[in-house]
Order: C-alpha cells, then sequence, then structure tokens
C-alpha cells in the first residue's frame, strides 16, 4: 500500500472506532455505480457527481461501486465500511449510519472531494475496512442568529459543516433582546419591530462604543422550513429556542403590553449583556407565548424544544403593583417565582403537544416542580448538570468554562475582541462531558454535550468561521470517539495534515494554528477577557 493511501487512513477525523488498512485501491470511474437506501444514495450521488463529475448510475452486473445495506453493527448511528478492488460495502445501522459511512468515504476521496466543482481527474479511495460508532446521542452546537442575523445561505452551510463532523443536533437560538428572527403570522410585529435594531455595540470595553448602523433580518415560514428539510438530508435535527421570561425586550419592543410597563416604548436592545426588562406574567401574555410556540411546533418537527428560562432579573417584577399582585393570585411567596411559574405553562404546553422541553440549568432554581421529561443545558457550569442528572432529568452538558466558542481562542494581541474564558484547541479537546464522579445510573442521563457559538462579537459569516473552527473539529471527536480513543497529539497531526486541507476546500475561514490572518483581527475593538 502506498503511503499515500494509507496516510488518508490515518487522517480521519473524528477517529473512528477501528480500522484495518490493507494494500491497494479501489478506484471510482465512469463505470462506478451506486446502490442503498434512496435518501442516503440520492444525497451522495448528489455530492460525489458535482465534485468528480461521474455520474455514479444504480448498480447493474458486473459492474463495480458502493453499496449500502442494513445488518448487525455496534450501536445505532453505527456502520461498517469494507473497500475492495471491486467495490465499497457499506454496512449500517440505520439511516444515520448510512449517512456517516458516506461522509466517512468522502474524507477517504481526499479533501478535494469537498468542493462544488471537480479540480482532480483520478479519484480512489484506500482498500480496508472502518467500523465506526458514536459515543453520544446528542452531538450538538448551539448558534446564536438573535445577536446578529445569518442569512439562510449561511445556515445552510452551516448545517453541511456540522454534518461533515458527523455532528446531529443545530440549536438555533431564534429569539434575544437584541432581536426576533421567526416569523410569526399571528404577530407580525414580531419581525417588522422586534427583527430589527438601530445600531450594535461593538466590543466589551470600558466604555460603550456602537456602531451607529441598523442591524436586522428574520426568517420566514418557508425559509425554517426549508432549513429543518435541509438539516433531515443531513440527519441533522434543528432544535428551535424561543427564550422566555427573560431575554424578551425585543418581543416587547413589538407589543409593549408583554412588559411591565405597557406605556413604555422600549427599543429592541442595542447593548449585550442582560436586559432587566422580562415578560409579565398575565395571562395574556402566557397565551401569546403559546399561540407563538404552536407556531414553533408547526415549523420545526424536533422532538425538543428550548425555552431558555436563564438570566432573568426579578427587578421589574418586585418593582411592579401589577406583577406584586399577579404573584399573590397564584400563591407565590414573592414575586421572582414568577420566574418558575411561567416556565412551567410553557413546558407543560410542550409536553401536553408531544414535545420535550429544554431550558437552561437556571429552570433548576426557578422554584416549583420541574415537569418530568425536562431536558436540562448546562451552562453555568458542570453543576447543573450534575444535579440534573441525579434527580433523574437528563442534561446536555454546554458549560461556557469549556464549550463557548465565541470566548477568545488565545492571549495572542492580535485575537479578535478577546472575551470570556482562555479556550484553547486543546483545551476544546480535552473537554469530557461526563462529569467525574456520577453513578452509572446518572451518567446515563447525560445525553451529550453542545459546543455554543453566540453571536455578540460575530457580526459577519467570516467571524463565525474564525470563531468556531477547528475548535468545533476537536469538540466533534470529543462527541464521537470514545474517550480511551483519543490524543490530543495524535489529533493534531491529523487536524493540522488532513483535515484543515478540508476545511480549505469547504471554504471555511478558520484561525490558523499560528494566529489569526491581518484580515482576521479587529483593532479597535476591546474585548472583556475573564
Amino acid at each position: 500500500m502506498s503511503s499515500t493511501a494509507a496516510s488518508r487512513w490515518d487522517g480521519l477525523l473524528p477517529r473512528p472506532v477501528s480500522v484495518e488498512p490493507r494494500p491497494g485501491v479501489f478506484p471510482l470511474g465512469e463505470r462506478t455505480t451506486m446502490d442503498g437506501p434512496p435518501k442516503v444514495v440520492e444525497w451522495l450521488r448528489r455530492r460525489l457527481g458535482t465534485t468528480t463529475g461521474l455520474a455514479l448510475p444504480p448498480h447493474r452486473a458486473p459492474d463495480v461501486g458502493f453499496r449500502i445495506d442494513s445488518g448487525a453493527v455496534p450501536g445505532p448511528e453505527g456502520y461498517r465500511m469494507e473497500i475492495t478492488e471491486s467495490g465499497v460495502t457499506v454496512t449500517a445501522h440505520d439511516e444515520p449510519g448510512a449517512h456517516y459511512a458516506a461522509q466517512t468515504l468522502r474524507q477517504l476521496l481526499g479533501a478535494d472531494a469537498l468542493r462544488q466543482a471537480p479540480v482532480s481527474g483520478e479519484w480512489w479511495v484506500p482498500r480496508g475496512t472502518v467500523t465506526d460508532h458514536p459515543r453520544f446521542s446528542w452531538r450538538g452546537c448551539h448558534l446564536d442568529v438573535a445577536r446578529h442575523f445569518l442569512p439562510k445561505r449561511e445556515v445552510l452551510r452551516f448545517v453541511d459543516l456540522l454534518a461533515a463532523h458527523k455532528l446531529n443536533v443545530l440549536h438555533l437560538h431564534l429569539t434575544d433582546d437584541q432581536g426576533w428572527r421567526v416569523e410569526v403570522p399571528r404577530y407580525p410585529k414580531l419581525t417588522e419591530v422586534g427583527g430589527w435594531r438601530h445600531r450594535s455595540m461593538v466590543g466589551r470595553g470600558a466604555t460603550d462604543t456602537y456602531d451607529d448602523r441598523p442591524h436586522g433580518g428574520h426568517y420566514t415560514g418557508a425559509d425554517l422550513a426549508e432549513i429543518v428539510s435541509y438539516a433531515a438530508e443531513h440527519h441533522v435535527t434543528v432544535v428551535p429556542e424561543v427564550d422566555v421570561p427573560g431575554h424578551s425586550q425585543a418581543a416587547i419592543a413589538a407589543y409593549p403590553w408583554l412588559g411591565n410597563h405597557p406605556d413604555r416604548r422600549l427599543p429592541v436592545w442595542d447593548r449585550w449583556g442582560v436586559s432587566e426588562h422580562v415578560l409579565n406574567a398575565e395571562p395574556a401574555t402566557v397565551d401569546f407565548f403559546l399561540a407563538v410556540l404552536d407556531r414553533i411546533l408547526e415549523l420545526f418537527p424536533a422532538p425538543v424544544v428550548c425555552v431558555g428560562g436563564d438570566e432573568v432579573p426579578a427587578t421589574e417584577w418586585e418593582d411592579s403593583p401589577r406583577a406584586r399582585r399577579r404573584a399573590a393570585e397564584l400563591g407565590l411567596d414573592e414575586p421572582r417565582a414568577l420566574h418558575g411559574w411561567f416556565l412551567r405553562q410553557v413546558i407543560e404546553h410542550l409536553h401536553s403537544r408531544g414535545r420535550r422541553a429544554m431550558g437552561w440549568d437556571e429552570i433548576l432554581d426557578a422554584g416549583g416542580h420541574l415537569p418530568p421529561g425536562t431536558i436540562v443545558a448546562s451552562w453555568q457550569g458542570e453543576r447543573g448538570g450534575e444535579r440534573a442528572a441525579r434527580a433523574g432529568h437528563d442534561a446536555v452538558m454546554c458549560p461556557e468554562q469549556s464549550v463557548y466558542l465565541d470566548h477568545r481562542q488565545s492571549d495572542h494581541p492580535d485575537e479578535p475582541i478577546p472575551v470570556g474564558f482562555l479556550r484553547t484547541l486543546t483545551d476544546v479537546y480535552e473537554y469530557e462531558p461526563v462529569p467525574a464522579g456520577l453513578s452509572d445510573e446518572a451518567a446515563a442521563h447525560v445525553l451529550g454535550a453542545q459546543a455554543q457559538v453566540w453571536t455578540e462579537h460575530l457580526d459577519s459569516p467570516r467571524r463565525v468561521d474564525y470563531a468556531t473552527f477547528p475548535r468545533l473539529c476537536a469538540f466533534a471527536e470529543v462527541m464521537w470517539s470514545e474517550r480511551t480513543h483519543r490524543d490530543v497529539t495524535d489529533f493534531e497531526r491529523r487536524l493540522n495534515t488532513h483535515h484543515l486541507p478540508r476545511l480549505d476546500a469547504l471554504g471555511v475561514e478558520y484561525r490558523p494554528p499560528d494566529g489569526p490572518h491581518p484580515w482576521q483581527t479587529r483593532p479597535g475593538a476591546a474585548g472583556r477577557p475573564r
């Protein structure tokens, strides 16, 4: 076997469970055919046909080609792929497993197989066998489109990048103080008013600085249906988030009666941080958001919907005679208990519709009983996830100290808008989603983890690329590969030698290993390191 063929097996990312290389290669050509599950085969035929210029028609004996069959392989989403001199045979546990086999095949074809048009005349894959399956069922990435809107084409591209790394959840943060991004026909002002702001804060210096440039955008129902359908083709589940009862200033700007001062007209917020303007707890406001969630359920078939629940200041409720009366009417001890009461209304509504609610870990302390089936997203560290798992609730680990990809990547003086914790590529790779000390029973409630891409300081797709990659590549291997199969030195070798050329082929403007390019810096935009 040539050293080039051997290196292709050696460069897979995420690292598979097992690889058995053999001498020789299988060449793709005009006689190469393709058969298997229609959705997977059509997806791969479209991708490889565009890249190679080959037709890859259905199988006709005695042709050789790529065939996918169902069969017994370890674990959901698992597959076994054998490449011989006569073709490629995949045995997949299920359709997602077949799709991940197809993603592995793209890597084995070389970086140019990830381009949008042919740049090579020869296509081959090394002979051998790979057996693979993921460690976690929830391998997610959160994308904030509320702070800075991303056009639909960029969300579709982001789905491509998640799927290429065998990630399977896109948590789409659709609403916040700074913008409302989902069209709700019953309430058009949510996007007409709440969908844009007059200006945006730049950086997080000692003195507030603004760009004085209007910013906005939203997705129509058709846009979101397209995103969901496209993601489903890639076996990515889109989990929508509508954040309540805090982080709601954009909604209150659109409909002032949702707030605690209905006579006061608020703008869509132009600052970063936590707004003190929260929803009131009147029946009409609850009904408003139940109707919004019903629209979300129409658009998103995901089994899980995130209701936020994080960072909810009680100041307005405590200062408002109306809120104090409402708390007393509901039999609550104090106005701040409206936080938990409001969340229970929306969570129980989702559960009555056959979906599961997810909320940030503040929902554990919002007061009252957390409805069974609620998923806790542990962002303030790992303690919330541990508490949830020990109490029998499922948890998704997303601690800001470890997997917030908007946080700075180095102490390099040119690092653009250096905010948050310092988390290098190596730091992300060494993250362990299951906290030490959990019993086996509790650990089974850790569904997986989720990298977070918040966009206060990521105002363009190029900035999103820079913050996200290649750290998301490290996170993807953490989520897919068993801990005993991970080695940071080997990962960095595979990344630098094999995977960065793949990102180049995909057009990803990642952060170079030795620091930002000059055009990736942001001189004059102050940060706030932690």
